[in-house]
């Protein structure tokens, strides 16, 4: 099963559906505060990270459910996680710390955010020479995407002052 990417249908489906509710979800949060995040590099790149995040299962969905041969679905992963983890480490560096905040820093770092881009490479390549695990790879990878999008959205919206 970990080398027949029609088995993997459903789940596909399954996690297209979820990582586009969240994604929708952080679009109406961001627009709500827009003017505040707009004035602040580092909140504005923890919301455009927490994108990625979620865009990058929901790009993974996508590769599972297309029809097409098994060296493009392990090509598109492989691309999937050099794309979604320098965007990721750009971000994040953009973003930078809140030396203010000690949960916030605690959070910062142990956020599985770059997990997720290792998992997926290391599903695209297992997939590709056929040992390792495969496709198995996705589900923590994309349990890590959604954790760390969900980490970084309560991160950048509890930073952001309330406005009155």
């Amino acid at each position: 099963m970990a080398y027949l990417p029609g088995m993997w249908r459903d789940f596909g489906e399954t996690v297209g559906s979820l990582a586009g509710a969240l994604t929708g979800l952080l679009f109406v949060a961001v627009s709500i505060k827009s003017d505040v995040l707009a004035r602040s590099q580092s909140l504005s790149s923890r919301a455009a990270q927490t994108l990625v995040l979620f865009l990058t299962p929901a790009i993974i969905a996508v590769t599972l459910v297309a029809p097409q041969p098994g060296a493009a679905l392990g090509a598109e992963l492989l691309g999937v996680a050099a794309v979604s983890g320098t965007a990721v480490l750009i971000l994040d560096r953009r973003a930078g710390q809140d030396p203010g905040n000690t949960w916030a820093r605690y959070i910062e770092q142990a956020s599985p955010n770059m997990l997720t881009s290792i998992l997926v490479a290391i599903a695209g390549i297992t997939f590709l020479v056929k040992a390792g695990g495969g496709l198995y790879w996705i589900i923590p990878a994309v349990l890590a995407g959604l954790v760390g999008g969900v980490v970084n959205a309560w991160l950048f919206l509890t930073k952001v002052p309330a406005t009155g």
